[in-house]
């Protein structure tokens, strides 16, 4: 059998090449330096990694298994002729969970302490404890969070809420049975009522075609006023103005963001300077050399799957891109 790492390439891919022929011996895997050369090597692929253009993909006579590059691919990746395809796709999900939900904790935790206001305070040599009853009518243990899309991340997010002692509640497109540290479960169809029910509202959902765009200003109109809303999925769930223009009316307390509509978030865009933000540049599932061996690991094991005639680790819905 075999398998191609379809160009551009990031660098551990080499290492995974030589990794695997050393550890798989009957299957043969290559690398391809340009898209010419792809579209050579994948006419007789069994297996591929990465992104395949329209181009490649027609070339593929003997497809059964694509490697997608991410646990979410950008948008695009899923298209026309990808999802009609016989081949499965598997993707990179439940490597994050330990990284991504510690993002999430930390960037909670700073807002119920203020930690982003006593940083600005520090910054300019400014001694103002935050006194007014407002900044300390927050208690974790009397708080609720609002799960949206309870998958790994969701899943560990919600053991870490309830270890500081907050009720979770969940919603999920696929989830039926309710994960041990939820205490209330819904269908996504449960959103609107319970968005008013939480102090914290945290995104963990995949872009798809029903959630594109799916938190706009009618979502944070039915939130608390004293709600933070925290985006750790997908940015294009979320639309910027919209979070923008609720922050500024009091819709909302304050928003956490790692992923944005718009990447890189432009640097005149309005939303660096709306109080009570924390932005970062999309890194929360950064975690060193382990996640490439975490990776490489799910590769290795569908190999073996493919091999043997199993059922392949991560399948993703083509049609839902999830």
């Amino acid at each position: 059998m075999k398998f191609v790492f379809v160009p551009p390439q990031s660098s551990p891919i080499s290492g995974w090449v030589k990794r695997l022929q050393d550890t798989v011996s009957d299957f043969e895997f290559v690398a391809p330096e340009t898209e010419d050369d792809a579209v050579r090597e994948i006419a007789d692929a069994d297996a591929a990694f990465g992104t395949l253009s329209p181009r490649v993909l027609a070339a593929a006579t003997k497809l059964k298994w694509v490697q997608a590059p991410a646990a979410a691919p950008n948008a695009g990746y899923y298209y026309p002729e990808l999802i009609a395809h016989p081949a499965h796709v598997t993707n990179f999900r439940e490597i994050y969970n330990d990284h991504i939900s510690s993002h999430i904790m930390a960037v909670l935790l700073s807002f119920s302490k203020h930690l982003n206001i006593y940083r600005d305070q520090q910054r300019e040599h400014n001694w103002s404890p935050l006194s007014s009853p407002e900044y300390h009518s927050g208690f974790l243990p009397e708080s609720t969070a609002l799960i949206v899309g309870v998958g790994g991340i969701g899943a560990e997010t919600a053991r870490l809420c309830a270890a500081f002692g907050m009720k979770v509640i969940a919603t999920d497109a696929r989830l039926e049975d309710k994960p041990e540290w939820v205490d209330e479960m819904g269908r996504s169809s449960d959103l609107d009522r319970f968005l008013p029910l939480a102090d914290f509202v945290i995104l963990t959902i995949p872009h798809t075609p029903q959630t594109e765009g799916l938190f706009d200003r009618s979502k944070f109109q039915l939130m608390k006023k004293s709600a933070i809303f925290i985006n750790i999925g997908r940015g294009m769930t979320t639309k910027l103005d919209d979070l923008a223009d609720a922050l500024d009316a009091g819709d909302i307390a304050g928003a956490g963001l790692d992923v944005y509509e718009i990447e890189p978030l432009p640097a005149d865009h309005r939303l660096w300077d709306t109080p009570n933000t924390i932005l970062t540049p999309h890194i929360a599932a950064q975690g060193g050399a382990h996640l490439e061996e975490r990776r490489y690991e799910i590769i290795l094991e569908n190999v073996r799957h493919l091999a043997n005639g199993e059922r392949l680790r991560n399948v993703v819905d083509k049609q839902n891109w999830f």
